[in-house]
């Protein structure tokens, strides 16, 4: 099914936070995005995400978009 597909795209977000000695709770507070959205991101199963959420996480870890994202 398309669904179950993976999308192949790998979020780096795990690694981005270790890095930078961050917590998720802490990420969601800073670019007010739920835990659980942020979480559903970090485990590379969102279908989707806003350029303005994008933004709002990179400007937050201080990343650039291909450091978070990659192609899996």
């Amino acid at each position: 099914m398309a669904d179950e597909e993976e999308s192949g795209i790998h979020c780096r977000l795990d690694e981005l936070l270790a890095e930078r000695g961050m917590t998720l709770t802490r990420l969601a507070e800073l670019v007010d995005i739920s835990i659980v959205n942020l979480s559903v991101l970090k485990n590379d199963r969102a279908k989707a995400i806003r350029f303005s959420t994008l933004v709002a996480i990179c400007r937050a870890l201080e990343c650039e978009v291909g450091e978070l994202l990659e192609v899996a």
